[in-house]
């Protein structure tokens, strides 16, 4: 027996599904106008699950990094926003070196800030809800015609939005008081 409230919860993703099936400009269009966020997973990173052992946050040689691939991949990112005019107001990404490459090669017109909700919970789980909710807290207090792009990871999608996102993919977010951090669309990058 399906619950309603299970039911509410797909009603998104059903839409989402018919919006970009429909119409791959339509993201664009919706973005364009404003008044929603550019949730990002970071780009293709070489292979792995995690960080290695020992990986240390202020040494980014220990860490998981971008692929060559994913170097590129943030770059036509990045000029698929230029290639259709949309500006960006605000770049944010998490302390994870593969995150703050992924911002930098994509807009580097832009300084990106550290915004520490961003940051992985992936090997401690502990600061889920309360980065969660901070993040859909700071969704809330923004407003249209602003854009913000986001750069994080995917354990971070997930707890916002429920969906999975591969590297290098993004999610349109809500933003504003009523429904932030609502999924409206999935965008591909280039």
């Amino acid at each position: 027996m399906i619950r309603r409230r299970d039911l509410l919860r797909a009603l998104p993703l059903l839409a989402v599904g018919r919006l970009a099936a429909a119409d791959g400009n339509a993201t664009w269009r919706l973005l364009a106008a404003g008044g929603c966020a550019v949730l990002l997973r970071h780009a293709q990173t070489v292979a792995g699950i995690g960080d290695p052992p020992g990986w240390r946050l202020d040494d980014c040689s220990t860490q998981r990094n971008l692929s060559d691939a994913g170097r590129e991949e943030a770059r036509r990112f990045g000029a698929e926003f230029e290639r259709r005019g949309i500006g960006v107001d605000e770049v944010l990404s998490s302390r994870w070196c593969r995150c703050l490459d992924t911002a930098r090669l994509a807009f580097p017109q832009h300084e990106v800030r550290v915004f520490d909700v961003l940051n992985s919970f992936f090997a401690d789980g502990s600061t889920r809800r309360a980065q969660t909710d901070a993040l859909r807290d700071y969704l809330a207090r923004q407003s249209a015609p602003r854009r913000i792009v986001l750069v994080t990871h995917q354990v971070n999608i997930a707890a916002l939005t429920g969906q999975s996102v591969g590297m290098g993919e993004a999610l349109l977010v809500r933003m504003g008081a009523a429904n932030a951090g609502e999924v409206l669309s999935r965008l591909r990058g280039a």
